[in-house]
């Protein structure tokens, strides 16, 4: 680095560094606010050590064991020093890409500072993980935040105990901190009340509907909450019916259009359908009283009414994904009721109908917690969509928070050009109203398994009523919506299911083209009552979901058609895809 460069790194930091100073000046102003267990986060960690110090044999006992392991290190560790093998005491997960490095593995005073880590963490876990006496949410609640303070902990996030940020800053000559405190900086100004906003990639690398969403297609209707964009056709002969997808209203619906190998939207084209897909409106204080209804009404059935009014076509096949599904399910259950047969076939990504089971998010979710989620929702108008994006990111930490911290800040690197983490990063806020509702009756209270349940536009709805052929692809390492959980669905809907599980997590499991021949994938033409011996009678097929799916909405998409371009006279173009709703940025 030139003296110029210097000179303009550490001008930025000062110019950042004053920025800060006086933004935490002026909230200071206003008093500090008091300390509060809104999460019950403490509660429940005061509840366990009370249990657990009422036991003191199992503490002893507990730290015998600790003890054993760590002479057992400090054993190895003398015999390494010295030159001599010896066999690790512990050895973190296959999966753990922490410590990649050469020197955790070839240094004795690194591998010994790993494999203590190691062994605090595991008995830190079992202690706390394994107090009896604490009810289930208490229990999962700990063990939650447990391994959060574990992955905080970790040496890695370290600069003295983390061998290639040593390595790094003896070889720039502490550039890499100087960098990393301006990284820092520049994060800590992008969030809001002192908030820390790690970048995972260059935002500015990418830009809508030039190096991503670049799958041709119109907007050819909109309302407050929606946009419906209809893709051009890329072959001369479409199926007759029509495909609309419904995307999750927290994500932005590009994750199915990123780039042309990996984007579904274009795939489907591709494969003769005429698709079409809504974008949510980013909502703002203005839309606080939209419902779980008007996404219903506004949305899915707005946008049914659109694709018939183009295509002619009295019925489609609709795909929806996540909390989409959800929605999917729910108008399902709605058009049942009302007796209006106007799906052809329904496609569930990674959906869940019954919320009995819904994994680790459950940890976030009690009465307690909605409790203080609604009161903020109600003062602002919606939940910002960075507070959901970190609430994911912690179900990962390690991939999703402390890579990133430890390459911005301790090895200086600027975050590098990723598609899918920077439509990760593009979060969406939630109108109050509506996410309020889906909190309570569908995780909390989870009525939507229940008939006459819940009530949308008047109308009591029953899933079990519904008879449409339904397809659910679930991906085995889903930390959102776990594959057990969303195969519960199986047993409440009525009509002929087809259920497949994919390979990897809740994103990568879904993008994944026939091209990368990636994961796999398992099929199993029973639907046994419990997902384990689904899984047990299954077999695995190679390469994507992507093309069973593809045969299989095919029996239900109709005759070849000539292709239809975009819009008519009464749905005219309105401007280009991805449109105008997809850009609007939070942050």
């Amino acid at each position: 680095m030139d003296a110029a460069e210097m000179a303009r790194l550490y001008t930025d930091i000062a110019r950042k560094s004053s920025a800060l100073v006086a933004r935490y000046l002026a909230r200071g102003a206003n008093g500090v606010p008091a300390l509060s267990d809104e999460l019950g986060i403490a509660q429940a960690f005061f509840e366990a050590w009370q249990r657990l110090l009422a036991d003191p044999l199992r503490i002893a006992e507990m730290q015998m064991k600790l003890w054993q392991d760590y002479m057992a290190l400090w054993q190895n560790s003398m015999l390494r020093m010295f030159g001599q093998d010896a066999t690790p005491v512990v050895q973190p997960h296959k999966a753990d890409r922490r410590f990649r490095h050469e020197d955790w593995e070839n240094n004795f005073l690194f591998d010994y500072f790993k494999q203590s880590y190691l062994i605090a963490a595991k008995h830190l876990h079992q202690s706390l993980g394994g107090v009896a006496g604490l009810d289930e949410k208490t229990a999962k609640k700990v063990d939650f935040y447990t391994r959060q303070y574990i992955d905080a902990v970790s040496p890695t996030n370290f600069l003295l105990t983390n061998p290639e940020a040593l390595r790094e800053t003896l070889n720039s000559g502490g550039q890499n901190l100087l960098k990393g405190l301006n990284n820092l900086l520049e994060d800590m100004a992008r969030g809001e009340d002192g908030q820390l906003r790690v970048r995972m990639t260059d935002t500015s690398a990418f830009r809508l509907g030039e190096n991503i969403a670049t799958t041709p297609g119109k907007v050819v209707f909109q309302n407050e909450i929606m946009q419906l964009i209809q893709y051009a056709p890329l072959t001369g002969k479409v199926h007759a019916t029509p495909l609309l997808i419904i995307p999750p209203w927290i994500n932005k619906f590009y994750i199915l259009d990123l780039r042309e190998g990996n984007s579904f939207v274009r795939w489907a084209v591709e494969q003769g359908h005429t698709v079409f897909v809504i974008s949510w409106v980013n909502p703002g204080e203005a839309l606080a009283h939209k419902r779980f209804d008007d996404y219903l009404t506004e949305g899915t059935l707005a946008a049914l009414d659109v694709v018939r009014g183009i295509t002619g076509e009295p019925k489609a096949n609709v795909i929806g994904y996540c909390l989409g599904g959800t929605l999917l399910a729910a108008a399902l259950a709605w058009l049942a009721a009302k007796n209006e047969d106007r799906i052809a076939s329904a496609t569930f990504f990674v959906t869940m109908i019954d919320f009995a089971r819904p994994g680790e998010l459950e940890v976030f979710i009690d009465e307690q917690q909605v409790a203080v989620l609604e009161k903020k929702m109600e003062e602002r108008g919606y939940l910002e969509g960075s507070e959901m994006a970190t609430t994911f990111n912690m179900l990962r930490a390690n991939d999703l928070i402390w890579s990133f911290v430890v390459s911005n800040y301790l090895l200086g690197k600027d975050p590098f050009p990723f598609d899918l983490l920077y439509w990760n990063g593009d979060s969406t806020r939630m109108p109050a109203a509506m996410h309020g509702f889906y909190l309570r009756n569908m995780y909390l209270k989870n009525l939507l398994r229940e008939p006459g349940g819940i009530t949308l536009a008047g109308v009591p709805i029953d899933v079990t009523q519904v008879k449409t052929p339904a397809y659910f692809i679930s991906t085995a390492e889903d930390h959102i919506a776990p594959w057990q959980s969303t195969y519960a669905a199986t047993r409440l809907l009525g009509g002929p299911i087809r259920f497949v599980l994919g390979g990897s997590g809740h994103i990568a499991g879904i993008i994944n083209p026939p091209a990368a021949n990636k994961y796999g994938y398992w099929t199993n033409e029973d639907l046994p009552r419990r997902a384990d011996d689904w899984l047990a009678g299954a077999t695995q097929q190679a390469g994507s979901w992507w093309t069973d799916w593809a045969r299989w909405v095919a029996d239900h998409a109709g005759a070849l058609v000539p292709a239809r371009q975009p819009g008519t006279r009464k749905y005219p173009a309105l401007e280009d895809a991805p449109g105008s709703y997809v850009r609007q940025r939070i942050g």
